[in-house]
């Protein structure tokens, strides 16, 4: 059963944590773009209140290591390559995309992105070794910095908002979660940024693309155990995400994007695969190991349950 009293802890924190980021962006004129790296935090913080004054402990909602689920962190750096590379080739299929293949993704060199004056950094070798170069670099990136700073949603997504909704099941707990992750991007969407053409519209297809992406976290949340899982999954898809548009350019942003059409695409067929292959049981549960989850913990938790 649904906890009522824990999930308003957590949406009325996230609220106003969201909600004071969008006031002093507006009051000070500094973009929410900018205060972005920091409004991340927020789940995370929401998280925090709810564990400390609500029904969560920070373990049953993943904040532990999954030492005999290593395997996972690995498949959590190698599959969000995997998904934007192909979404990559998904986009070159498209009329006005173009294959860019001696593209520098580290400085912007022969793209649109590029400064107008001397690039401000190495020049990369051409193809194949610039992409692997950027693989390389994302994954070094993404599973250490950027997986801080996704750390700060992934805590407040999936794990205290994944166990609290676990009564929903797998398919329906994701569901939500990727419908108030999205949502939750709308001031930073709404400034331009993803869909700097299209803000309005850019926040229904972010949504779109949460949802989308949602069930892929959750697998791996469940299955690893751990929100570090989704951490390093979410730190490498941002690090690496620019390649798409670097190899593969025009088309429109709401298409060719990895939080646009095709990404939604890559993204609903890897959620197809999960359905298939069958997605692991969600219960309140799900982050605890054999005696962890049977002992006294979770006895106290179903005692305060039933009372």
């Amino acid at each position: 059963m649904i906890d009522r009293r824990s999930l308003s802890i957590f949406f009325g924190s996230l609220v106003a944590l969201s909600s004071g980021f969008v006031a002093v962006s507006r009051l000070t004129g500094v973009s929410m773009i900018v205060l972005a790296p920091a409004y991340m935090f927020t789940p995370m913080f929401a998280g925090i209140v709810t564990c400390i004054v609500g029904r969560p402990s920070f373990e049953r909602a993943g904040l532990r290591f999954p030492s005999n689920r290593l395997v996972w962190l690995g498949v959590a750096a190698v599959v969000p390559i995997a998904l934007l590379l192909v979404g990559t080739g998904v986009s070159l299929l498209l009329p006005g995309v173009e294959f860019v293949p001696d593209a520098d993704p580290l400085t912007g060199e022969g793209t649109e992105f590029a400064p107008a004056e001397e690039p401000a950094g190495p020049s990369l070798p051409g193809w194949p070794l610039n992409l692997l170069f950027a693989v390389v670099l994302a994954i070094a990136v993404g599973a250490t910095i950027n997986a801080v700073f996704a750390f700060g949603e992934e805590f407040g997504w999936r794990g205290v908002l994944l166990t609290e909704l676990a009564p929903l099941g797998f398919w329906g707990a994701s569901a939500v979660i990727g419908v108030v992750w999205g949502l939750w991007h709308a001031p930073v969407v709404l400034a331009g940024y993803n869909f700097p053409s299209n803000p309005v519209l850019g926040v229904g297809v972010m949504t779109l693309a949460c949802l989308a992406m949602s069930p892929v976290y959750t697998y791996l949340t469940v299955t690893a155990r751990s929100v570090l899982a989704p951490s390093i999954f979410h730190g490498i898809f941002n690090a690496f995400a620019a390649t798409m548009f670097v190899f593969a350019q025009g088309g429109s942003e709401l298409l060719v994007n990895p939080v646009g059409g095709v990404g939604i695409l890559v993204f609903v067929v890897a959620a197809l695969l999960v359905a298939v292959s069958g997605p692991p049981t969600l219960d309140r549960d799900w982050a605890l190991e054999g005696d962890v989850a049977d002992g006294p913990r979770a006895d106290a938790d179903a005692e305060s349950a039933d009372a």
